[in-house]
């Protein structure tokens, strides 16, 4: 039987604050908030846990977020089909990718950066018309001297996340099956395998595979019918936690990485979570992980 209490503090449930259009993107930066983006009114903000949200910045229907190894903000553009890279130090943009080859991008989704600086984003295409579509979906990887590969083609590649040895990527298959992919990665990043992970359709509550974590135990969380839903390494699936809105991004922060921070539509939550989640390269040098409980 799943036991949502053996993954969750399931009393500690908060809401954080809710009035937005669609909550989306959430990061956990070091200095002790969190970052999350409200994309339909192309809007970043931040919120330390237990203070009010504050507005940061306008985004061309800004998304996904990560840090890069310098600590600069990656994030996701819909709207204009692309990447940034901005820098919160100096308030400066810049564009990190919004073609190849002279075709344009899609709709950018998620986006993550590996140990070594290497970029990993999603590109779903089934929101840009056909006539104006110039590439497949696919996940793609951006490496830190500029040069742009493909990973996998999907067929809606949306959240994704590294496991603890970053040897499997996990990609979220939204649409028109629910399922995650586990991508296997040799040590150069080469592909050597792909499966689906997770089968997650049926249920009849709200909710699609979207956002995609992971923690240092290397379970997996993913968002999808009736809240965020977790698998162990293996596949085994763990548990369900619902929220009162439906789930749709979550991130793990705090000093000790067991504060979840979940977006849910217009809603913000956060939850305690048994174990730490994995910090990206940039957060690993901030926060103290814990030893793996027994």
């Amino acid at each position: 039987m799943n036991d949502d209490r053996s993954i969750f503090d399931v009393e500690s449930i908060t809401l954080v604050a809710d009035g937005f259009a669609f909550a989306e993107g959430p990061l956990w930066d070091p200095q002790g908030f969190f970052y999350f983006a409200d994309v339909r009114r192309d809007e970043l903000h931040r919120v330390v846990p237990g203070d009010a949200p504050s507005f940061v910045r306008r985004t061309k229907n800004g998304n996904g977020l990560t840090f890069d190894l310098t600590g600069k903000l990656v994030q996701c553009e819909g709207d204009t089909r692309r990447l940034t890279r901005w820098d919160p130090a100096t308030d400066t943009e810049s564009v990190v990718l919004d073609q190849l080859d002279g075709k344009r991008l899609n709709r950018p989704n998620d986006v993550i950066c590996a140990r070594d600086g290497t970029l990993y984003f999603t590109d779903p295409g089934q929101r840009v018309p056909m006539e104006a579509r110039d590439l497949d979906a696919a996940v793609w990887r951006i490496r830190p001297e500029g040069s742009v590969e493909l990973v996998a083609y999907c067929e809606y590649p949306n959240g994704l996340a590294f496991s603890p040895d970053e040897r499997r990527l996990y990609v979220a298959n939204t649409r028109f099956q629910q399922y995650i992919h586990a991508i296997d990665l040799d040590a150069s990043g080469a592909v050597v395998g792909r499966r689906i992970f997770a089968d997650m359709s049926g249920g009849s509550s709200a909710g699609v595979p979207d956002g995609i974590k992971v923690d240092i135990a290397g379970n997996v969380y993913c968002t999808g019918a009736g809240g965020i839903w977790v698998f162990a390494p293996d596949g085994t699936h763990l548990a369900t936690l619902g929220f009162a809105k439906p789930a749709v991004n979550m991130a793990f922060g705090g000093e000790d990485m067991k504060t979840m921070f979940v977006c849910a539509h217009d809603t913000l939550y956060t939850v305690r979570t048994r174990f730490p989640g994995l910090p990206s390269a940039w957060q690993q040098a901030a926060v103290s992980v814990p030893p793996l409980p027994a």
